[in-house]
C-alpha cells in the first residue's frame, strides 16, 4: 500500500483534474510512430511501440504497489531503458517522479527520500550499496531494476521490477492530471546549504518542450541526439529525453560518459544532435584526435556552464557543427535563453528568451521586490518570469517567497541584457562552484568539513580549472591542539558527499579572510590559493 498524505503540500496538489500529461509525450509518440527507433542501447534498439508496451507493464506493477495519484515515486536509475519505463510509468499513473543524483551517498539520499515523503524507491542494482541503507534508514519500500534473478541484501530476496511488470497486467492508457500537477519534484541546494525540492508543474515541461522544438531547435523525426545528459537532471530530462520523445526522434543512450565511447556511438548510429556540458565538449574533440570518422551532426547544444569560445570554436573546426549556447536553472525547467539555430550564434553569450519566458536584470541589493533596471546592457542579477517558472520549493515557502518575488524568480546570477534582448551571464552566483556542470555549494559542503573532529572551520570556493572548469578547494583552520592532514581530511570527505562536491585540494591556515560584517570572504581565498 501506498503512504497516506492528507495533509499533502500545496507545491504537490494541483487543483482539479485534466488531460495535459508528460506520460502523453511517449504514449502519443508511439501511438502515431510505433515502429520508429526510440532507443539505440548497447546493441540493443528499442521500437516507440515496444517502449510504450514495456512501460505500460512497468506501470501495472507500480500500480499492484499502490502508486497511483500524488504518489512519489524516487528513481536512482542511470541513463538506461529503465528510466523512461519508470519514469513515464510513473506520470502515467498520475505520480510525482523524484529523480536522485547518481553519485549521492547513503545520507544524501536518504533526506531526498524523507524530505519529498517518497512512497517508493526504483533503484538500478549497480547503485544498491548506496540506495538499499538509504531505503531501510528512510523506511521507504525498495525495488530494484537491473538486478540479477535472486539477488539479496540483508538475507533477503530484493523485489525486480521487471520479475513485477512480466505477471502485472499493463494500465490500458495514461491518467488524467491538471496541467498545474506536480510532475516532479528536482533536488537543488541553496545558499543556506539545504538541498530543497523543486517542483514542476506538467503544464511547465510540456511548455518547455513544445517551445524548444518550435523556436529553439526543431528537432526532426529522423534526429539521433545523443542521451548521455543525467536523465536525473532537468537539462537531460527536457531537452534531450522528453523533447527528443515528442519529436519522435531516437536516442542514444550512455549511461556513464566516455569520450571515446560516446564518439564510437555517434558514429555507429550516425547522431545528428549532440547536446551536453562543456567538460564533454572538452573530452570528446580530444577523443576525436584519436580517432579519424564523424557523426553527420547538424547541431551541439551546450548548457550547464559557460562554454569558452575557443572550446566552441575548436569543436566546429572538428565536428563541422556549431554549438549554440543557452541559460537555465532547476527552478526555470531548465531553459530560460538560448541562440537559437535559425539565428546566428553569439559566442560568450546565452542567446535570448526563449517564447512566452521573460528576462530581465534587476537590482540585487533590493530585497523584498523587484526594481527592474531598464538600460540597455547595464549589469544586474537576472530574474526570470514565464511558463517555465517551478511551483515553489517542496515545503519551504518562505524560500519560494524570498525566490519568487512579483511573479519574477531571482537567479542569483548577474549579467546583462543587451537592446536585442540578448542575455549575457558575467557571473555566476557568488560563492557557487560549477565541477563538471555539476552545481556544488560550498555551505553544503562546509557543514560536512566541519563535522571532522579536527576541524574548527571550514570555506569551501571554486579555483578555475581547464578540465573541469572549477576545481573545489577547502581551507580549514584546525581545532584547538589538532593536527590536520589535507589528504585524511580529502579521503573524509570522499565518504561523505558525492564525488564532484568534495575538495580534491585542503589548505590548512592559521585563520579566514574576513570582511567587515565578519562575512568570510571567499574571493580572497581565491585569490590566495587559486595560483
Amino acid at each position: 500500500m501506498t503512504h497516506q498524505h492528507p495533509a499533502r503540500d500545496e507545491a504537490i496538489d494541483g487543483p482539479g483534474q485534466g488531460t495535459l500529461s508528460v506520460a502523453a509525450v511517449l504514449a502519443e509518440t508511439a501511438r502515431r510512430r510505433p515502429d520508429a527507433p526510440a532507443i539505440y542501447f548497447m546493441d540493443q534498439t528499442i521500437t516507440y511501440g515496444a517502449l510504450w508496451d514495456q512501460t505500460r507493464a512497468y506501470a501495472g506493477a507500480l500500480a499492484a504497489r499502490g502508486i497511483g495519484s500524488g504518489s512519489r515515486v524516487a528513481m536512482l536509475v542511470p541513463n538506461v531503458p529503465d528510466f523512461p519505463r519508470v519514469y513515464y510509468a510513473a506520470l502515467a499513473l498520475g505520480a510525482v517522479v523524484v529523480p536522485i543524483h547518481l553519485l549521492f551517498k547513503t545520507d544524501e539520499i536518504r533526506f531526498v527520500l524523507e524530505d519529498a515523503d517518497v512512497d517508493l524507491l526504483v533503484a538500478a542494482a549497480p547503485l544498491l550499496a548506496e540506495a538499499a541503507p538509504a531505503a531501510a534508514l528512510a523506511g521507504v519500500p525498495l525495488v530494484t531494476v537491473l538486478a540479477p534473478e535472486g539477488l539479496e541484501a540483508d538475507g533477503r530476496p530484493l523485489p525486480r521490477l521487471e520479475a513485477e511488470a512480466a505477471a502485472a497486467e499493463p494500465i490500458r492508457r495514461h491518467a488524467a492530471v491538471h496541467p498545474l500537477a506536480a510532475v516532479n519534484i528536482l533536488y537543488t541546494s541553496g545558499t543556506t546549504g539545504t538541498p530543497k525540492g523543486a517542483v514542476g508543474s506538467h503544464l511547465a515541461m510540456v511548455e518547455q518542450v513544445h517551445t524548444w522544438l518550435l523556436d529553439a531547435c526543431e528537432y526532426r523525426p529522423d534526429d539521433v541526439l545523443y542521451g548521455g545528459l543525467p536523465f536525473f537532471h532537468s537539462f537531460g530530462q527536457t531537452v534531450v529525453l522528453n523533447a527528443g520523445f515528442r519529436r519522435g526522434a531516437a536516442i542514444i543512450l550512455l549511461p556513464r560518459f566516455d569520450p571515446d565511447e560516446a564518439l564510437a556511438l555517434l558514429v555507429r548510429h550516425r547522431a545528428t544532435v549532440f547536446a551536453a556540458v562543456p567538460t564533454n565538449y572538452a573530452a570528446l574533440v580530444e577523443a576525436a584526435e584519436r580517432a579519424p570518422d564523424r557523426p553527420p551532426l547538424r547541431c551541439a547544444i551546450s548548457g550547464g556552464a559557460a562554454l569558452p569560445t575557443a572550446l566552441l570554436e575548436a569543436f566546429e573546426d572538428v565536428f563541422g557543427a556549431q554549438v549554440h549556447e543557452g541559460y537555465g536553472l532547476t527552478e526555470t525547467s531548465p531553459v530560460c535563453t538560448f541562440n537559437d539555430l535559425d539565428e546566428p550564434i553569439r559566442p560568450g553569450t546565452v542567446g535570448k528568451p526563449i517564447w512566452g519566458v521573460d528576462v530581465a536584470v534587476a537590482d540585487p541589493e533590493v530585497e523584498g521586490r523587484i526594481e527592474l533596471i531598464e538600460e540597455p546592457g547595464a549589469p544586474g542579477e537576472i530574474v526570470v518570469r514565464g511558463h517555465n517558472l517551478m511551483k515553489g520549493y517542496l515545503g519551504r515557502p518562505d524560500a519560494t517567497a524570498a525566490a519568487v518575488v512579483d511573479g519574477w524568480f531571482r537567479t542569483g546570477d548577474l549579467g546583462t541584457v543587451d537592446e536585442s534582448g540578448v542575455v549575457r551571464i558575467v557571473d555566476r552566483k557568488k560563492d557557487m562552484i560549477i565541477r563538471n556542470g555539476y552545481n556544488v555549494y560550498p555551505t553544503e559542503v562546509e557543514a560536512v568539513l566541519t563535522r571532522h573532529p579536527a576541524v574548527s572551520i571550514a570555506a569551501v570556493f571554486g579555483v578555475p580549472h581547464e578540465t573541469h572548469g572549477q576545481e573545489v578547494h577547502a581551507a580549514v583552520v584546525p581545532a584547538r591542539g589538532a593536527q590536520i592532514d589535507p589528504a585524511e581530511v580529502v579521503a573524509f570527505m570522499k565518504a561523505k558527499v558525492a564525488a564532484y562536491k568534495y575538495p580534491r585540494v585542503v589548505h590548512v591556515v592559521e585563520s579566514l579572510p574576513l570582511g567587515p560584517s565578519g562575512k568570510i570572504l571567499k574571493r580572497e581565498l581565491v585569490r590566495l590559493h587559486g595560483g
